[in-house]
């Protein structure tokens, strides 16, 4: 009779799946679950994969809120009409499980095109008509600035241009040095840069983040247009 009991337990424990752990039944993207710069694990790790499947991080995902995670946060951000901050928070993960396309700057643009909005400061590349690159940017500062016996403001013009000329690799000019460099106008160029920062900051260039600079060099041609607008809202 013990026997058959202890079978019966046996049997009734073997049916019965084993509990999760509670960080792997929670949803990764739980709207109160907030992450900040620094933070490592899984859930870092969901927000990449959000992020790089609706073109905001331009590698794979690696876990850690790094710089470049920090970025694509900023771009989401800003392309949902909220501040630029670090924090990945309720707004944010709403946002994110509830995503719709960003609406383009050129109507009837080209299935290809790299479009510039100078208000909210993203570059957003389009593949067969959908945004595939959205990143962060540092345009044009608009403050006064000489250079070589010349003064003037330090604007990014805004208008309709193609891609003239392609730098690769590191090459210093004499306003400093660009990385990836896609001329559209002029001495003006989209180019990585190791600062971003998160206000118009540069000479007149398009200065973006390091990994976006690689993506978008090999994306883009000679003879792409580029698109400059700033955004009514």
């Amino acid at each position: 009779m013990i026997n058959a009991c202890r079978i019966v337990l046996l049997v009734l424990c073997l049916a019965i799946p084993p509990a999760l752990p509670l960080a792997a039944a929670a949803a990764p993207y739980d709207e109160e679950f907030v992450l900040r710069p620094g933070d490592r694990g899984e859930e870092v790790r969901h927000l990449q994969r959000l992020l790089r499947q609706r073109g905001y991080l331009p590698r794979k995902a690696n876990g850690v809120f790094d710089q470049e995670t920090r970025y694509a946060v900023w771009a989401f951000r800003k392309s949902r009409g909220l501040r630029v901050g670090n924090v990945v928070d309720t707004p944010v993960w709403r946002r994110l499980d509830r995503y719709r396309p960003v609406r383009p700057l050129v109507r009837n643009g080209a299935p290809n095109r790299v479009e510039i909005d100078l208000r909210r400061q993203l570059l957003v590349v389009y593949r067969a008509r959908r945004p595939v690159l959205i990143s962060h940017a540092s345009t044009g500062a608009g403050v006064r600035f000489c250079q070589g016996g010349r003064c003037r403001i330090a604007t990014t013009p805004i208008g309709d241009f193609r891609v003239f000329r392609r730098a690769p690799g590191w090459t210093k000019g004499p306003l400093g040095s660009m990385y990836n460099s896609l001329y559209f106008v002029g001495g003006v160029a989209m180019h990585g840069s190791r600062g971003v920062p998160s206000w118009p900051g540069s000479h007149g260039c398009v200065r973006l983040p390091m990994a976006v600079s690689e993506r978008l060099f090999r994306m883009v041609g000679i003879g792409e247009p580029v698109h400059v607008r700033r955004s009514r809202r």
